[in-house]
């Protein structure tokens, strides 16, 4: 029989709050976490802004210890050891362990290691100074560098896996944890994804000219999705992390349960049917959202708000006319859509564990976060939707489901459906 799964922690370090009061008031007030970087004009990019989260790295020691802290280089491994600890302990369990713990596992995406603590050993072996590296370097280049932080800090015995999907990386991971539990795998998986956008990082979107560049006098404005002023996606740091539970087990523990997650699903356009290694294939998204719908057991009318990619592109117009094909519902039928990438930017393999906090909260306490900056739809866009469903400030309701999706390179797809718990 499959089991019930649900929420009972969350952590989260985002550009406009790091742990879940400052992020949540955030979404709620529609505050920006976009600020304008010089390093990025001086490096002649195109674009002079991104969403950095205001990191303290001293308040890692908290988390882990002082020969990890002094070993550890890698900003994206610092994000999600914060963001996973954090959620561990919002689930009121306690960090240390003297047996593994077999009945939890752990499943934590991210794009790349740290470019930059990649470029300290590149110039190290090309100057011939190899015996400076440490003991320690490859701890920072591997890619499953913060999967192996996180579940050795916990001491996590059962399954741990480091994904990479591009920018659907976070809700892969988190239906991939929900799949382990629901198939009787595992009681509990640690799972989210972490993103830091480094100088190397962001160069090679610049070359793409797919950032925004229209508004770097005014980052707050930057990232416009689904509007008719849309010039590009604003990059985003930061990681998010969720505690899964087998729904038995975290009652008989007396855990407190966020939200339910019903299902989902995970597929490719296979680079077909007008998909390229940028571009999803429309058949694929589509087919995406409704087999999470079906694996869920729900139906389109059920859903009370759309979670999009929506990424400041021209991408936004197709992304709008799949979700429409894939629920059957347009004009004022169409559910509430918001993207937190107009407050946050897009932080890629981030962008799906952190978006999915923003769900789980307006499940929560019952609001619909503002699309900021969308003074201006675009009218391709009204043309599937009414503009009643792309608020502009928050708004209080109550929210029963939400699909959440993201779309990422190499035309690969996620879309998950979150409940409010009912037992």
């Amino acid at each position: 029989m499959a089991k019930r799964v649900v929420i009972t922690g969350m952590g989260v370090v985002s550009p406009n709050g790091i742990g879940i009061p400052a992020f949540l008031n955030a979404i709620q007030k529609g505050i920006s976490g976009i600020r304008f970087v010089p390093k990025y004009e001086d490096l002649h990019m195109s674009c002079h802004v991104a969403g950095i989260p205001e990191f303290e790295w001293d308040n890692l020691k908290t988390y882990i210890s002082e020969v990890s802290f002094h070993g550890l280089k890698g900003t994206n491994i610092a994000y999600g050891i914060t963001a996973a600890l954090d959620a561990w302990a919002d689930a009121g369990l306690p960090y240390d362990t003297d047996e593994p713990r077999w009945e939890t596992g752990c499943v934590f995406g991210n794009s790349a290691p740290d470019s930059e603590a990649t470029k300290n050993v590149i110039n190290k072996v090309d100057n011939r100074e190899v015996k400076k590296l440490g003991s320690r370097v490859v701890e920072q280049t591997m890619n499953s560098g913060v999967t192996s932080f996180i579940s050795g800090r916990l001491g996590l015995g059962n399954r741990v896996v480091t994904n990479s999907t591009a920018c659907a990386t976070g809700t892969q991971a988190i239906l991939m944890g929900y799949e382990y539990i629901q198939s009787g795998l595992a009681k509990r998986m640690l799972v989210g994804s972490g993103e830091y956008i480094d100088s190397y990082i962001f160069g090679t979107f610049d070359s793409m000219r797919v950032l925004s560049r229209k508004f770097n006098d005014q980052p707050e404005r930057a990232s416009r999705p689904m509007s008719a002023s849309y010039g590009g996606f604003v990059p985003g740091s930061g990681a998010a992390a969720f505690v899964l539970e087998d729904l038995d087990f975290a009652l008989a523990r007396g855990a407190r349960i966020y939200a339910e997650v019903l299902g989902g699903c995970a597929n490719s356009g296979g680079q077909r049917g007008g998909g390229t290694m940028t571009a999803p294939n429309p058949a694929g998204v589509t087919r995406c959202i409704s087999e999470a719908m079906e694996n869920s057991g729900i139906k389109p009318g059920d859903i009370d708000l759309v979670s999009g990619h929506l990424t400041a592109t021209m991408a936004d117009k197709y992304e709008i006319q799949s979700w429409a094909q894939a629920l059957g519902r347009s004009g004022k039928n169409f559910p509430l859509t918001n993207s937190v990438k107009s407050m946050i930017g897009h932080c890629l393999s981030a962008a799906g564990s952190i978006e999915s906090v923003a769900c789980v909260l307006q499940i929560v306490h019952g609001f619909v976060h503002p699309n900021i900056n969308l003074e201006d739809p675009n009218p391709e866009i009204l043309s599937i939707v009414d503009t009643e469903c792309l608020p502009t400030s928050m708004i209080k309701k109550e929210i029963n489901i939400i699909a959440k999706a993201n779309f990422g390179f190499g035309d690969v797809n996620c879309c998950l459906i979150f409940s409010k718990f009912k037992n």
